[in-house]
């Protein structure tokens, strides 16, 4: 299978903005043993913005583009140490990749992307992805990995597409202020009712929530493509999403 695996920012940090170590370590663990499984994994990983917020001991998320930028400039640094070093233990290279909009505005852009995307895969190699938050203000300003990691899954015809968040899936209602939600197991229509059911903001550190997760899931199912949400505070989850466990939301593609 070819997967696209996007992790955000509450999943990789506490609330501090430091790196989960131990979460972090079991991410890579469990990536490595799918890679070594024969699937073939691209990582798209949030989480710039909040490690520089930690390496600068910044205690709110920057409001100005400036402070922005300099975390994100700081936290991608320390992101890309973290994934190199976990891989090496597991005899997996990485390779990171930064992008704008013009992959999907350009077409030229776009298919220099899969080019080499395609080529790193071919190579054994783990790409991971993220926005080029650093210099493009339009990006951070969109904020939304989710809809990047659909865009990416598109794009490199994957069969699957995971968000790993820090919530179980989907809900008929927010289930930190109602006690009765109920969490939706499958969605085979993304409809009207069902997008309604995403109202509400993500975390702290991060930008995302459901909304914006059912807006890749939109994506990607158009294009026949699966995807699931789920809890990533234990990564190990990844197995069982791979061998179509009843675990997170999944929502089925078009066929």
């Amino acid at each position: 299978m070819r997967i696209v695996v996007k992790v955000g920012t509450s999943t990789l940090a506490h609330s501090t903005g430091r790196i989960n170590i131990r979460r972090v370590s079991t991410l890579c663990r469990v990536l490595s043993d799918l890679l070594n499984a024969g699937n073939e994994i691209i990582l798209v990983s949030s989480g710039a913005i909040g490690m520089g917020m930690g390496k600068l001991s910044l205690g709110d998320r920057p409001q100005d583009m400036a402070s922005k930028q300099a975390a994100a400039a700081v936290g991608q640094c320390e992101l890309m140490y973290v994934y190199d070093k976990e891989f090496s233990e597991y005899n997996h290279t990485i390779a990171q990749i930064l992008i704008t909009n013009s992959i999907v505005n350009n077409k030229t852009d776009h298919e220099n992307f899969r080019n080499t995307v395609s080529r790193l895969l071919q190579f054994g190699v783990l790409p991971v992805i993220n926005e080029n938050d650093t210099v493009s203000t339009e990006e951070i300003e969109i904020g939304d990995n989710d809809t990047l990691g659909a865009v990416v899954a598109v794009s490199l015809n994957a069969d699957l597409l995971v968000i790993l968040s820090d919530i179980d899936g989907l809900y008929d209602k927010d289930p930190r202020t109602n006690d009765g939600a109920v969490l939706i197991k499958k969605v085979y229509e993304i409809n009207d009712n069902i997008m309604v059911m995403g109202n509400g903001h993500g975390s702290a550190l991060g930008t995302g929530g459901m909304h914006t997760k059912l807006k890749a899931a939109k994506i990607v199912t158009e294009k026949g493509i699966d995807m699931v949400i789920a809890n990533g505070s234990d990564p190990k989850i990844l197995y069982d999403i791979v061998e179509k466990e009843d675990v997170g939301t999944r929502f089925y593609g078009k066929k």
